[in-house]
């Protein structure tokens, strides 16, 4: 298994601490982006993406088809996906079918020979969205999450540029007696 989550909130420093881990890779790495310049603050917010990584890595701009851009890559190549949160997002959009979709590709990912680590947003710690549609993807987003972190080999919650491990099979030490 060589698939690792991070999961955090907006701007706490996942994508920095994905190159990071990505740049001790003696390998190929694939970055797979997800986002899409709506605006011109969303382009510059990806320009600054693309600035923080070596210019040596491949970029593949995919807001959809994340299977498919993952399943085409060299066994050996190591791939960032940045991010789960706007993939979501543009698959809620289009009408897709969320889940199936983020099943499969959590399963490729934790089959892959080299190591996938995907960024994704915790967005359920908040207020309750106000609206049937932030409900919604607030609970798909977390069901899409859980899905790949069910599959990691390593998973951390990222705070303040920070990762927190989440260890597998934790339980309460009262439960252990």
């Amino acid at each position: 298994m060589s698939l690792v989550v991070l999961l955090g909130g907006a701007r706490a420093g996942k994508s920095a601490l994905a190159v990071e881990l990505a740049a001790r890779w003696d390998g190929e790495v694939a970055y797979i982006a997800t986002a899409e310049a709506g605006d011109e603050e969303m382009a510059r917010r990806i320009e600054q993406h693309r600035a923080e990584r070596p210019q040596r890595w491949t970029t593949i701009e995919e807001p959809f088809a994340l299977r498919d851009a993952l399943a085409g890559l060299e066994a050996r190549t190591l791939a960032v996906v940045d991010c789960l949160t706007l993939w979501v997002a543009n698959l809620t959009a289009r009408g897709d079918s969320v889940l199936e979709q983020a099943e499969a590709v959590a399963a490729l990912a934790a089959e892959r020979a080299a190591p996938v680590i995907v960024i994704t947003n915790e967005v359920g710690l908040g207020v309750v969205p106000p609206s049937v549609l932030g409900r919604e993807y607030r609970d798909v987003l977390g069901a899409v999450n859980a899905a790949f972190v069910r599959r990691a080999s390593d998973a951390a919650f990222v705070v303040a540029g920070r990762p927190l491990p989440l260890p597998a099979g934790w339980a309460p030490a009262v439960l252990h007696g």
